[in-house]
C-alpha cells in the first residue's frame, strides 16, 4: 500500500511542468500515482447503470409553471422551495440521474461562519433544512452528520479574520469558540498544534450526504404536487418574442416532449454554459477539475471536527474513520471541452497539481504520513469571476433564470439559495440582498468575454482560502474599461480600485505611479511573475486589520476637500437618458421622489421593488425638450431625464428600468451614454472660486442653487454642470463629453493650483460620505432595506397621491411602526472597523454594523447599522436613546455613542455653501 508521505516524497522528485491553461487535453495520471481507486467516499450514490438508456423516468406534461433543469444540490433545492411556496406545477429535467453531474462527489461541508451577513443567513437556512424540515416532513434522514467546524490560524491576520466572523456569529445565535493551541490539542489529539496561532471552533458545523439530500428534497417536493424526471436530456429552449419584441421563455424541447413553459431555471451547474446558448443567454462561468483523496482508516479520528486550514490552502473532512483531504490550489487545470456524457464520472487525479494539498495534510496531521490513500475524486466544478454564484433573471430573456457557478459550494449555500431562487420566480425578487449573486453585478461587456471569465476566475479559485481584507482588489483581466482621465491620473500616482470592469480612482500614491500589469496568473502555468510590480507591493500592505500605511494619505484627501478643494474622477458612473412617449408616467412610477420639477432641477431619489425594498439611489435630472446635443442631451419633443447612477451598479440599475419599463408597459426609450461622457466632481470650499475661473456662467448660490443643473462652457467647451455633492460639500459635477474631459481637466487643475486643489479618491469619498451620514447602494442600503428604515424617507412622495413602485409597502410601514431602523455610531478608540461588527444594546446583541470607516474630519470612527428590538417591537428614537450601545470588534468591545443624526454638518449648510 502507498501512503500519503511516499507520494509526496516521490512527486517531489517527479515533478513535471504545469499544464497550460489553455491545454485542452483530458488529466493524466502520473507514474507515481498511488492508487488507480477513483469513488467517492459515500455509502451510496445514486447511479443505476441500466436506466441510462431506458427513456424518462416520467412522462412529461405538456407544461408547467417552471421548468427547473439539472438535478444537482440546487435545482433538488430550487424545485422543493418552489412547491413549498405553492407553486406546484413545476418540472424537474435531468439528463441522467439525480446528482449525476457534480454534486454526487462534493465534499458535503458546511460552514456556518461566512464574512457576509447574507451568506451567514442563507447557510443557517441550509442547514434547517437538511438537519430538521426534511425529516419532519418525509421521515427521512439526509445523512446529515454534525460533527464541528475547526478554523485553523497560523498567523494573528488569520485568528483576526475568524475574531470577526465570531463576533457577526454572535449576531445570528451562532456558538463560536476561539482556542488557544492547548484547547485544540484537547479538541483534536491527533492534529499537530506547534505553528499555530489559535482556532475557531464552531460545534455545530457539520457535513451533508448528497444522494441523501437530493432525494429527501425531490421525495418532498413530489408530495406537494411537483414533477421529478430523470433520464431526459434538454435539446433546445424556446424563446418567443412578445408584441414589444422582448424575448421571452416559450418552452423546453427533449427528445421525449415539449413542455411549455414560461419559466426556465438553469441549475445546469458545469453545463449550464451550454444550455444558455440554447436560449441566447451568456453564463460566465468556467469548469475546473476539483479534487480531494480520502484516506484509509485512521485510528482516534472518529467524530472528529471537520477542519480548515486555509493557510495551507487545504481541508479535512470526517469520513466515517478516515478522511477526505482536499484543496484550492494555483494551477487548476481547466475543462474545456465539456462532454454532455460525463455523469457519474470522475478525472484520473493529477499528482503534480494535488501534492501541495497533501504536503498541508500531513503537516497538520502528522499521523497522514503513514495513512494509506483508498481513492482519489477529482471531477469538474464550475467557477465563477468572483467565486459567487450567478443567480436571477438573465437580462437577455425573461424568464430564463440563473442558479449555477457554485464553486464547489452548491450543497453548503443549496437550500439559501433555491429558497431566493423560488422566490425569485414567483415574486419578481429575492427576499434577501442577493446583489452579490444576481447575474446583473456583472457589466455585460465582460459576460462573454473569454479572456476576463478565465483570468478572473483563476484568480478567485487560487485566492479562496486567502484572507478576505476590506481592501483587497483583483490583479486579473484589469484595465477592461478605461475613461479619458486614466493615463494622465495613472501619471500622477493613482492607485486604482476596479468596479464593473471600470478603472477608477482609489487613491494617490505620493511616491511613484503604479500601473496596474497583466495578470501573470501568480506564475502559474510557466507564466513569469511580474517583478517590481508597484501596484502589487501597495496592495500588499492594505493586508491588515488595522489601519493601512497610507492612512494619513488618505486622511490628506479627505481634510484637502473639507477645508480646500478636491477633484474626484467618478466617470465610471452609469449615464442614462429616459425618454418617449411614456416617460413622464415612468418617471412617477419608478423613482420615489418627485423628479417632474421644472427643467434644469436635479433630484436625489430611490427606485423600490414591490416590497418598498431600494433597488437602488440616484439622481434623476429634468431636462428641456429640443433637438439632440449628444452625449449631452438625446432628440426630444416631450419629457426626458438624465439618470446618473454608481458605475459598479449601473447594470443592475439598467435592468431594473427596463424590466419595470416592460412589465408596466410604458412605451420608453432607455439609452446608455456611460462610455460617451466623463465625468469630474469638483468639491469644498473652494470649488466656487476655482470654477469661477473655468465656467462662463455665475455659480452664486442665486443664479446657480443646490440641486440644479446647466449644460455650460468649461474652458470652451460644452458640459453639462451639476450642483450636487456626494461628500457634503459646496460642489459641482461636470459631465463631459469624452472628447473634452482632458482639457476641461487640464483648466480645472490649473484654475485650482492657487488653492491647492488636489486629485482624490474614492477612499476618500467613502470617508467623506459615512461621515456626512450619506448611504451607499448594497452596504448601508439595500433590496431589503426600506427608504424609511434607511433614513431616506425624505426621497420619497408620500405627502403627494403620486403612486410610485413599492408605495403601499411604505405607506403600511409608515403606520405600523418601524421594527429596524439605521443608526450611527461612533467610538472614542483610534480603532478601524470595517463592516460586520456587532452591535450590543444594554449587552444584547441587536444588529451588526453594514458599513464602517474612520471621519478625519470629526477624528472618529463612524459605522452605521440597522438595529432591532429583541422583543421585535417598533425601533423609536426613545429605544435608541435609553440604551446603551457597544460594538464588538473581533471580539472586543468598545463602548459606542447612538446618533439619530449625522455627527457632521447636521443642518447641511456647507452644501449649501455656508461655511462659518
Amino acid at each position: 500500500m502507498a501512503f500519503l508521505g511516499s507520494t509526496l516524497r516521490r512527486m517531489v522528485t517527479a515533478v513535471r511542468p504545469p499544464r497550460s491553461p489553455l491545454c485542452r487535453t483530458p488529466a493524466r495520471s502520473c507514474s507515481s500515482e498511488p492508487t488507480k481507486e477513483k469513488s467517492v467516499p459515500y455509502e451510496k450514490t445514486l447511479k443505476q447503470n441500466d436506466r441510462a438508456s431506458s427513456g424518462p423516468t416520467k412522462p412529461l406534461p405538456r407544461s408547467a409553471d417552471a421548468v427547473v433543469i439539472g438535478g444537482g444540490s440546487l435545482g433538488c433545492q430550487t424545485i422543493y422551495h418552489l412547491a413549498k411556496m405553492g407553486m406546484t406545477n413545476v418540472v424537474l429535467l435531468e439528463r441522467d440521474r439525480l446528482t449525476a453531474g457534480t454534486t454526487w462527489h462534493t465534499a458535503g461541508l458546511l460552514w456556518q461562519l461566512r464574512p457576509s451577513d447574507v451568506e451567514v443567513e442563507l447557510l443557517a437556512h441550509t442547514r434547517n433544512v437538511i438537519s430538521k424540515d426534511l425529516e419532519e416532513e418525509t421521515g427521512l434522514h439526509t445523512g446529515w452528520i454534525q460533527n464541528g467546524g475547526l478554523f485553523i490560524a497560523s498567523n494573528k491576520q488569520r485568528l483576526d479574520e475568524y475574531k470577526r466572523l465570531m463576533s457577526l456569529g454572535k449576531v445570528y445565535g451562532i456558538e463560536s469558540h476561539v482556542l488557544s493551541p492547548a484547547e485544540t490539542k484537547d479538541l483534536y489529539p491527533l492534529m499537530n498544534v506547534d505553528d499555530l496561532y489559535g482556532t475557531l471552533y464552531v460545534p455545530k458545523d457539520g457535513t451533508m450526504d448528497p444522494a441523501g439530500t437530493c432525494t429527501t428534497l425531490t421525495r418532498a417536493a413530489s408530495a406537494r404536487g411537483a414533477t421529478v424526471i430523470e433520464n431526459c436530456p434538454v435539446t433546445g429552449i424556446q424563446v418567443r418574442a412578445d408584441d414589444l419584441g422582448i424575448k421571452r421563455v416559450k418552452a423546453v424541447e427533449t427528445a421525449h416532449g415539449t413542455i411549455e413553459t414560461p419559466c426556465v431555471v438553469n441549475c445546469a451547474g458545469v453545463w449550464a454554459t451550454k444550455l444558455g446558448d440554447m436560449a441566447g443567454v451568456k453564463v460566465p462561468l468556467i469548469a475546473m477539475h476539483h479534487a480531494y483523496v480520502v484516506t484509509e482508516r485512521i485510528e482516534g479520528i472518529q467524530n472528529m471536527p471537520n477542519v480548515r486550514d486555509h493557510d495551507a490552502s487545504v481541508y479535512l473532512r470526517l469520513q466515517g474513520d478516515a478522511l477526505s483531504v482536499g484543496g484550492y490550489e494555483a494551477n487548476p487545470i481547466f475543462w474545456d471541452e465539456v462532454s454532455d456524457k460525463f455523469a457519474f464520472s470522475l478525472f484520473d487525479l493529477d499528482w503534480d497539481v494535488f501534492t501541495q494539498h497533501i504536503e498541508g495534510a500531513i503537516n497538520r496531521v502528522p499521523g497522514l504520513e503513514q495513512t494509506g490513500i483508498k481513492s482519489t475524486v477529482c471531477g469538474p466544478e464550475s467557477f465563477t469571476a468572483d467565486h459567487k454564484p450567478l443567480m436571477g433573471e438573465a437580462p437577455e430573456v425573461r424568464g430564463f433564470f440563473l442558479g449555477c457557478g457554485f464553486n464547489s459550494a452548491g450543497m453548503m449555500l443549496g437550500g439559501g439559495c433555491g429558497r431566493e431562487l423560488a422566490h425569485w420566480i414567483i415574486h419578481g425578487r429575492p427576499e434577501k440582498d442577493m446583489y452579490g449573486y444576481d447575474i446583473r453585478r456583472f457589466h455585460n461587456s465582460l459576460t462573454d468575454n473569454q479572456r476576463w471569465i478565465r483570468e478572473r476566475s483563476h484568480e478567485s479559485y487560487a485566492k479562496n482560502y486567502s484572507v478576505v481584507f476590506p481592501f483587497d482588489e483583483p490583479l486579473a483581466s484589469r484595465n477592461m474599461r478605461k475613461d479619458p482621465f486614466h493615463q494622465v491620473l495613472t501619471e500622477q500616482g493613482c492607485v486604482f480600485q476596479e468596479r464593473h470592469g471600470w478603472e477608477r480612482p482609489g487613491w494617490f500614491n505620493k511616491d511613484a505611479p503604479a500601473p496596474v500589469k497583466d495578470y501573470d496568473y501568480y506564475g502559474a502555468y510557466d507564466n513569469k511573475r511580474n517583478v517590481n510590480y508597484k501596484y502589487n507591493e501597495l496592495l500588499g500592505k492594505e493586508y491588515t486589520f488595522d489601519f493601512p500605511p497610507h492612512h494619513d494619505v488618505i486622511k490628506s484627501e479627505c481634510l484637502s476637500c473639507r477645508h480646500g478643494v478636491a477633484v474626484f474622477d467618478m466617470s465610471y458612473f452609469g449615464k442614462f437618458y429616459l425618454s418617449g412617449p411614456d416617460a413622464k408616467k415612468a418617471a412617477d412610477w419608478l423613482f420615489t421622489a418627485d423628479v417632474n420639477k421644472k427643467p434644469g432641477s436635479t433630484v436625489y431619489t430611490c427606485m423600490l421593488n414591490k416590497r418598498g425594498g431600494a433597488e437602488a439611489d440616484l439622481t434623476v435630472s429634468r431636462l428641456e425638450a429640443g433637438a439632440a446635443n449628444l452625449p449631452l442631451a438625446p432628440e426630444s419633443n416631450g419629457d426626458v431625464y438624465y439618470l446618473a447612477i454608481g458605475g459598479g451598479v449601473a447594470e443592475h440599475n439598467w435592468n431594473h428600468i427596463r424590466t419595470v419599463l416592460q412589465d408596466q408597459g410604458f412605451h420608453c426609450r432607455l439609452t446608455d451614454h456611460s462610455e460617451d461622457m466623463g465625468m469630474i466632481s469638483i468639491q469644498g470650499p473652494k470649488s466656487r472660486e476655482v470654477l469661477q475661473e473655468v465656467l462662463d456662467t455665475d455659480l452664486s448660490n442665486d443664479a446657480f442653487p443646490f440641486s440644479t443643473h446647466k449644460v455650460v462652457k468649461a474652458a470652451g467647451h460644452w458640459v453639462r454642470a451639476m450642483r450636487l455633492s456626494f461628500v457634503g460639500e459646496l460642489g459641482w459635477e461636470l459631465h463631459i463629453p469624452k472628447d473634452s474631459c482632458l482639457p476641461v481637466y487640464h483648466a480645472v487643475m490649473a484654475a485650482g493650483a492657487k488653492h491647492s486643489i488636489i486629485n482624490s479618491g474614492y477612499r476618500a469619498i467613502d470617508s467623506l460620505s459615512i461621515e456626512k451620514g450619506y448611504r451607499h447602494w448594497h452596504a448601508d442600503l439595500r433590496p431589503d432595506d426600506t427608504p424609511l428604515e434607511s433614513g431616506l424617507a425624505f426621497t420619497c412622495k408620500l405627502k403627494s397621491s403620486i403612486p410610485f413602485q413599492g408605495r403601499d409597502r411604505l405607506e403600511k410601514q409608515k403606520e405600523e411602526g418601524l421594527r429596524r431602523r439605521i443608526v450611527c455610531f461612533t467610538i472614542d478608540e483610534k480603532i478601524p472597523m470595517f463592516g460586520l461588527e456587532a452591535i450590543f444594546r444594554n449587552g444584547v446583541p441587536v444588529g451588526h454594523l453594514r458599513r464602517s470607516d474612520y471621519g478625519f474630519f470629526i477624528d472618529k470612527t463612524i459605522g452605521y447599522g440597522y438595529i432591532r428590538s429583541p422583543d421585535g417591537g417598533v425601533v423609536s428614537a426613545d429605544f435608541i436613546k435609553s440604551g446603551d450601545f457597544t460594538l464588538e470588534r473581533m471580539g472586543e468591545t468598545y463602548k459606542a455613542k447612538a446618533h439619530l443624526r449625522s455627527p457632521f454638518d447636521p443642518e447641511n449648510k456647507r452644501v449649501k455653501g455656508i461655511y462659518a
